[in-house]
């Protein structure tokens, strides 16, 4: 039986590691706190990172914070300090390119190889294998082992990391949006179930609102699959990748906007499907049109969708 080792088994790692467990690999874990759970799955603990990278050729980490991938990696008990020529480690979780990129040359010197990973999907959808999994870097070393149905290579190391921001930055807008819809088709006495089943199956239907569309009908904001706190840590840096490639985000501006008013309402343990109760917050303000000029798309008159 094939070891594949876990490093950061989390929100996301948990689930990670009950699929390649279900897929019939034996998995190693390691996490600072309590691993009762990960064992109750039938993960085998470990008592450092050191020790998952000795017993397995493939390591997943998935970790909270720059620094604890500078210690998982580099520390004392760090991958590093067990690595050897044709390991391979993915890091699965988000931070700027060069956090990451820092972790490269380390373990190239044991001859292993470190890869920039990304998964896209809430827990949930990692649970269910509909995650979508983002990899960069070499292109040999590219692998993902039984813990996700959809996997893409993006080529150059990083890659993955600025995909990962773009898919954050449509998720931030498509709850926003999604919670103004609802919020305007339930004050308006709409039928919700057909409303949500109408929009779901449409032209403007999205994965956010498949998720949370009942969610917010139901007021239903807890136990929470993915927090604002969490999105605005993304959309912080989008907006450091949009600022060094010159593209202005007005839609992510005016989300960035309705997070920190979320925040704000005391409203940061909850789903991001409490985002209705912001929007019903806000008082009805229009905005004024703007004059159309000769030349620009105002001229023309598209169908709508």
């Amino acid at each position: 039986m094939e070891t594949v080792g876990v490093v950061g088994v989390g929100k996301i790692g948990m689930p990670i590691s009950m699929n390649l467990i279900k897929s019939g690999y034996r998995v190693v874990g390691y996490r600072r706190s309590s691993l009762e759970e990960f064992e109750k799955i039938g993960g085998v603990p470990a008592r450092s990172a050191a020790e998952v990278g000795a017993q397995a050729d493939i390591v997943f980490s998935c970790l909270p914070s720059d620094e604890a991938l500078e210690e998982v990696v580099q520390g004392h008990d760090g991958l590093v300090q067990s690595a050897r020529p044709g390991q391979i480690v993915v890091e699965l979780g988000s931070y700027p390119v060069p956090v990451k990129a820092r972790q490269i040359a380390p373990l190239a010197e044991k001859g292993a190889f470190f890869i920039d990973g990304e998964v896209a999907g809430t827990p949930g959808m990692v649970s269910a294998r509909k995650g979508v999994v983002y990899l960069a870097g070499d292109a040999e070393a590219c692998v993902v082992a039984g813990f996700a149905d959809s996997c893409i290579y993006f080529g150059p190391f990083g890659a993955a990391s600025r995909v990962k921001l773009i898919n954050n930055l449509l998720v931030s807008i498509h709850i926003a949006a999604t919670a103004e819809a609802m919020a305007l088709g339930l004050k308006a006495g709409i039928d919700v179930s057909l409303l949500i089943k109408a929009i779901a199956i449409g032209s403007g239907g999205s994965t956010q609102f498949g998720i949370r569309a009942p969610w917010m009908a139901e007021r239903r904001f807890k136990p929470l699959q993915g927090s604002i706190p969490g999105l605005q840590y993304y959309i912080e840096m989008v907006g450091e990748f949009a600022d060094n490639v010159g593209v202005a985000t007005p839609l992510l501006d005016r989300t960035a906007e309705l997070f920190d008013r979320f925040v704000a309402m005391g409203l940061a343990d909850c789903d991001g499907a409490a985002m209705i109760d912001v929007i019903g917050s806000l008082p009805r303000e229009k905005l004024e049109k703007p004059i159309p000029q000769r030349g620009t798309c105002a001229d023309n008159k598209g169908e709508s969708s």
